[in-house]
């Protein structure tokens, strides 16, 4: 298993010598405005890519998408993902994704496909009433790899992690939030519930975004042994 951080929670994961892109954002640096609502009014994303999109998309033999946001399929991405590649995603997005071209395959629960098994497993972006504003998201197990996508800790987490003992996850902890409401993605204390439970915890999903505010050596500091890989980093 091989995991590149190309930024925010965009993802190569090389599994069973398949490559597989997981939610691609791939505008560049200040293409859209703010997210709405938030603290810091700087566009997104707020950093480079670390590696030409079109090299990105390349030699690739399928994509999963946990959820349609901007921030994990954007404008560029839909342009740029070859049509003939699967698109594995939330039941909820195959319309869209069909929409602009792409081979959608929904995930309803679970599916096999070239020698990996793909689980759709809960997520909750955020709490109470943001939560449901923001939804529907997903986070997915291939094999023994755990993506969570945009989710808190919540009992849906916990369930996935002792259904499924995963060797490694990959969470989303970049501790965003509005100007009220709380924390929509990981933030500390919910990396360290990860952390106590499964045996390799990759931490992607900061520095990108404005209303991302968790910092790389803040989540060092405070969580010692989780890897925090920079744009363009692998690990495995």
């Amino acid at each position: 298993m091989r995991i590149t951080l190309v930024r925010n929670a965009t993802v190569i994961l090389e599994l069973q010598g398949r490559r597989i892109l997981v939610d691609p954002m791939l505008d560049p640096k200040g293409a859209r405005p703010p997210i709405e609502d938030t603290a810091n009014p700087v566009r997104n994303p707020t950093v480079e890519l670390p590696f030409p999109a079109d090299e990105i998309v390349a030699e690739l033999d399928a994509v999963l998408v946990t959820h349609c946001h901007k921030d994990h399929l954007d404008d560029t991405a839909e342009r740029l993902l070859p049509r003939d590649l699967p698109v594995f995603c939330q039941p909820e997005d195959e319309e869209r994704l069909r929409g602009v071209g792409l081979d959608a395959r929904p995930v309803e629960d679970a599916v096999e496909w070239s020698g990996v098994t793909l689980h759709r497993v809960p997520a909750r972006h955020g709490h109470g009433a943001i939560a449901e504003a923001l939804a529907p998201v997903s986070g997915f197990v291939l094999d023994d790899l755990y993506v969570a996508g945009d989710t808190v800790w919540h009992d849906g987490v916990l369930e996935t992690i002792e259904r499924f003992a995963p060797r490694v996850a990959v969470v989303n902890a970049g501790g965003a939030s509005f100007l009220e409401g709380g924390l929509i993605l990981m933030g500390i204390d919910d990396v360290r519930e990860v952390a106590s439970r499964v045996p390799e915890v990759v931490c992607v999903h900061l520095e990108a975004i404005n209303h991302c505010f968790l910092t790389r050596a803040e989540l060092a500091a405070a969580v010692p042994g989780v890897l925090i890989p920079r744009d363009g980093d692998s690990i495995g």
